[in-house]
């Protein structure tokens, strides 16, 4: 059924007369008459008695006006979901994030879901080497990952990070006699793909050998091995927020002690909550 016919239905009811309706819905009397004669027609059911004191319902009308007027609800809200939904406002997004973008990725998700809080949004801490995989399978949206990826992702750089060295105490040890004295801290494998590559392209590049080396699942058991004594890291300087006032870090030098962080998305696949998103991030970065 129009909704149309239902909105003369209950804007007439509302008003107790034709004239006074028909100005509400900026139409003229005898289409407003028609209007109403159609939906009783269809209905099988007379709505409006009229006489010399206006326009009043019918014992039918008024049974019907509360479903008429539920119906125009559902059908405004439905318009307003379809509005958002058209503009990118509801949805799903799922992101992925590294270890240089520890903090600035959940800033940039506080941020868009401050705009647009009709859409659910999943953040995991996940290797770049992963996210590639998985932002071209379709399971993540956006990646804030090193960059630039291989294609066909697309990607935009946002920052530098680069690698210091993390020390229980800068007590004058250099880098080169610290890991001669202590453990080297790493990721596992599979944890840190990416940042373990990068502390062998330093190690090699500068010809610093490590005593010995113990592995862990996660940033914070390293930086908390550090801070107890039991070794040294090389890690990403945006991560040292989470470390401990007491921990010291290290300045290194060198072509490999730097990388870019971007944002990484499959042009392939049209989403506009993802490009949304895209584009707050780039005018955050481009602004800062």
């Amino acid at each position: 059924m129009n909704t149309r016919l239902l909105k003369a239905f209950v804007t007439l009811a509302q008003a107790g007369n034709y004239a006074a309706a028909a100005d509400t819905l900026s139409i003229s009397q005898p289409a407003l008459t028609k209007q109403i004669s159609l939906l009783e027609s269809r209905l099988n059911v007379t709505l409006f008695d009229r006489g010399r004191h206006g326009t009043t319902l019918t014992p039918g009308g008024r049974r019907l006006l509360p479903e008429a007027e539920k119906v125009l609800r559902q059908m405004t809200a439905f318009m307003q979901h379809a509005s958002q939904v058209e503009k990118g406002g509801e949805g799903l997004l799922a992101a992925g994030f590294g270890l240089s973008s520890f903090t600035f990725a959940p800033q940039c998700i506080a941020r868009f879901r401050a705009v647009y809080p009709g859409v659910d949004i999943t953040l995991e801490d996940l290797p770049s080497a992963v996210q590639y995989d998985m932002l071209q399978s379709g399971k993540l949206h956006i990646g804030f990952v090193r960059v630039p990826p291989a294609a066909p992702l697309s990607y935009h750089t946002l920052f530098e990070d680069q690698l210091v060295c993390v020390v229980p105490a800068d007590d004058g040890t250099t880098v080169a006699g610290w890991l001669k004295q202590k453990p080297l801290l790493r990721l596992y494998p599979d944890r840190g793909r990416g940042l373990n590559a990068q502390t062998d392209r330093f190690l090699d590049e500068n010809q610093l050998y490590t005593a010995s080396v113990q592995q862990s699942e996660d940033i914070q058991t390293i930086v908390a091995l550090v801070a107890a004594g039991v070794g040294v890291a090389l890690l990403p300087k945006s991560v040292m927020h989470i470390a401990p006032p007491g921990l010291k870090t290290l300045p290194l030098s060198g072509k490999a002690t730097r990388w870019q962080v971007g944002i990484a998305w499959d042009p392939r696949r049209e989403d506009l909550i993802r490009d949304n998103f895209v584009r707050m991030v780039t005018e955050m970065t481009d602004a800062g």
